[in-house]
């Protein structure tokens, strides 16, 4: 499969062959995997206090010599903390259970979960292949409710990575065609508590541009809404498709396309950098000096 290359100005520039990454199936089942999996791994383990409602002093006694027990009393063996008292009569509330008021919780959420998950490395990379070409399906993209330019899917050439001002890239992009996509992200403050628990707002996730390395656009694309530069190394299911949800629409550069089928990226035979060769220093020979006799023999005197 060809697809054509625009330049900034929506000239057509010529066509390159798509590397083999995108011609995996869409499994969406295999992608939910590799999302959930991120989620999971940067969930904070949080649980209460062990000693949480434990801290009063309660005492529950089962026998009925114990002039402290509830029994004969007429009320439930519920562990008790004396208020006052006088004599054997006590004015005394529950504690300590679960049932009580300030008592312990029956399951608490503990902080030595694990939450964390693991996924197969052949799993995890045919997931991303898999949510790589669901960004070319035009049907998914749409169902995420992108505005789509007409010319879309395509590549954009290299140029774009040497922007380095926010309305430089603003102005290219809707000469692309990406000025609805752009007015579609939004940000919106959350209904509910979560307000108070530092996710105040919510953003819309807009459109992907694939770099094929880290440069002035990332840092250009931080103050427009939704948007999101990534360079194609550090590229994961959940970027590819947020909410486990295949079909963002990405947009890749042509440097980062070359990388893909260079470097074989994401697939069985990756292409791994070879280290520089180390010059070996041949270890020279130190001659150890010859132990001078310390003791000499004494002359005897007869």
């Amino acid at each position: 499969m060809k697809l054509k290359i625009l330049s900034l100005g929506k000239t057509e520039k010529g066509n390159i062959e798509l590397p083999s990454q995108f011609n995996e199936t869409v499994r969406p089942d295999l992608i939910k995997k590799a999302v959930l999996a991120i989620y999971a791994n940067k969930r904070q383990p949080y649980g209460t206090d062990p000693r949480a409602g434990k801290k009063a002093h309660a005492k529950l006694s089962r026998q009925r010599s114990d002039y402290k027990g509830s029994y004969g009393h007429g009320i439930s063996r519920v562990p008790r903390k004396i208020m006052s008292r006088s004599g054997t009569q006590f004015n005394w509330t529950g504690a300590f259970a679960p049932g009580t008021v300030g008592g312990r919780r029956a399951h608490p959420p503990k902080a030595e979960k694990i939450w964390k998950q693991k996924i197969n490395r052949k799993e995890n990379r045919k997931a991303m292949r898999s949510a790589m070409a669901a960004t070319l399906v035009k049907e998914l993209v749409s169902l995420r409710n992108h505005q789509i330019p007409g010319e879309y899917p395509f590549i954009i050439e290299s140029k774009i990575e040497t922007i380095s001002k926010t309305k430089e890239l603003l102005n290219a992009l809707e000469k692309l065609g990406f000025g609805a996509e752009l007015g579609r992200a939004k940000t919106k403050i959350r209904a509910g508590k979560g307000k108070s628990r530092g996710r105040k707002y919510k953003v819309t996730r807009g459109m992907l541009i694939v770099t094929s390395q880290k440069c002035g656009l990332q840092k250009a694309a931080n103050n427009v809404t939704g948007l999101e530069v990534v360079d194609v190394k550090n590229l994961n299911a959940e970027i590819l498709a947020p909410g486990a949800i295949a079909g963002r629409m990405a947009v890749f550069t042509e440097s980062a396309m070359e990388m893909l089928g260079k470097e074989k990226l994401f697939t069985e035979n990756i292409k791994k950098e070879e280290p520089e060769e180390k010059v070996k220093e041949e270890k020279k020979e130190v001659k150890k000096p010859a132990k001078k006799e310390t003791t000499q023999k004494k002359e005897t005197k007869k």
